[in-house]
């Protein structure tokens, strides 16, 4: 390519939706694009610009490298936020923008519906995960099966996939046929938030804005049937029957739980709240409901331990998070989770309340085990860098078509 400048367009949609795991990383990304831009400089010898394509504006926590970005905003003619107008501002309205902008790549950081019907433009698709493909429940109505085979043509009609784990990858491969040569594993990394040194005045605060003592055992993430939240509520009602058996604890630290619960999304999700008034804990368990992105770091900070067996995730955010902050985790033994926890993390099978409630047993009643997961989770943690993310990406997009941008 001759000319002295690359363009690229970026899918931005789901930065209007912070508290979604695709909204933080979608965030995450649209702060450090002067990261992108640098190494793409760097490697390309040429000036790179950026096009952000939004469904609503960005917030004022968004700061944009101003200098090299340009911001588009824009919707169909229906405006309701449903399936509807996600199908048509994916795969009508947003070719239409990246073409007349006249791009040279395009970035969707998620896995969306948009085909770039262009040999000019090269399209680079960061997959989260195949959650409605692993779990077809999820697609319960004709609009989304419709979209699920919008969003499986999209990605294989991309030019480059990046995975965000080594299980996404598979999952491509396997449920989709995708060519391994086409895919590139990229680890996502969590917020600066939960890397900064939480005060004791922050951690009192937050304690008192939800009313809780530290020491709680922590879990959540969501209410969704394969994060499991129903099973660490069982094995929390078995450890506090065994708890009176045998004494192995003074008293068992109260089990919280964060999360929005949207019973319109019923069976797919489990029924906290009914499930603790049937097994008489509503005085030993609180549902915290959503909570504030900014109070997360010194809720997890102020837990003896985080509990997290979810049956699938494609990366596996909360238990990066915890993580990050030093709490001591527990994780399923499936789908991404290792990959996330590597020899920093306790595992348990998520099939079995036993094994769960016998697990944080193990974590609440040693002191040592806590430290040395607390230690373990933190050096684990940076193993995972947004900046290490960000230059693979702009090796990807080099790497893409050399005669595209050399």
């Amino acid at each position: 390519m001759e000319n002295k400048t690359i363009k690229i367009g970026i899918n931005a949609s789901f930065s209007r939706k912070p508290q979604t795991g695709i909204g933080q990383v979608t965030n995450n990304i649209l702060r450090r694009l002067d990261i992108l831009e640098g190494e793409l400089s760097k490697i390309t010898h040429k000036k790179v610009t950026f096009v952000i394509y939004l469904e609503e504006d960005l917030t004022k926590k968004n700061k944009l490298p101003i200098n090299i970005v340009e911001k588009k905003v824009f919707l169909p003619f229906w405006k309701r936020d449903d399936l509807i107008r996600k199908v048509l501002w994916e795969k009508f309205l947003l070719p239409r923008y990246i073409k007349k902008d006249r791009c040279d790549f395009f970035l969707s950081l998620y896995q969306s519906a948009t085909i770039i019907r262009s040999k000019k433009i090269q399209h680079l698709m960061l997959v989260h995960d195949l959650i409605p493909k692993i779990f077809p429940s999820y697609l319960d109505n004709f609009r989304k099966h419709i979209y699920q085979k919008f969003i499986e043509k999209s990605i294989k009609k991309s030019d480059k996939i990046i995975a965000i784990s080594k299980r996404t990858e598979k999952d491509l491969i396997q449920k989709l046929q995708i060519n391994g040569e086409k895919i590139s594993t990229s680890y996502i990394d969590v917020d600066d938030s939960y890397k900064r040194e939480i005060s004791k005045n922050e951690r009192e605060k937050v304690l008192k804005k939800y009313n809780l003592k530290s020491g709680y055992i922590f879990a959540g993430g969501g209410y969704e049937i394969r994060k499991n939240v129903e099973k660490v509520i069982y094995a929390y009602k078995f450890l506090q029957e065994r708890n009176k058996k045998e004494f192995f604890l003074t008293s068992l630290p109260q089990l919280v739980i964060y999360g929005k619960l949207m019973p319109k999304l019923f069976p797919l999700i489990t029924d906290a709240e009914k499930l603790v008034r049937q097994l008489n804990l509503t005085k030993s368990v609180k549902l915290l409901g959503v909570v504030n992105q900014t109070d997360l770091p010194a809720l997890f900070a102020q837990a003896s331990c985080f509990v997290y067996p979810s049956y699938y995730e494609g990366f596996g955010l909360p238990a990066l998070e915890a993580m990050n902050v030093g709490t001591p985790t527990i994780v399923s033994k499936k789908s991404s989770l290792p990959e996330v926890g590597g020899d920093s993390v306790l595992y348990c099978e998520p099939d079995s309340t036993d094994d769960i409630a016998m697990v944080i047993k193990n974590v609440l009643t040693n002191p040592k085990l806590r430290l040395t997961l607390s230690r373990r989770g933190k050096i684990r943690a940076k193993y995972f860098s947004w900046n290490n993310f960000l230059k693979k990406t702009a090796q990807l997009i080099y790497a893409l078509n050399n005669k595209v941008i050399c």
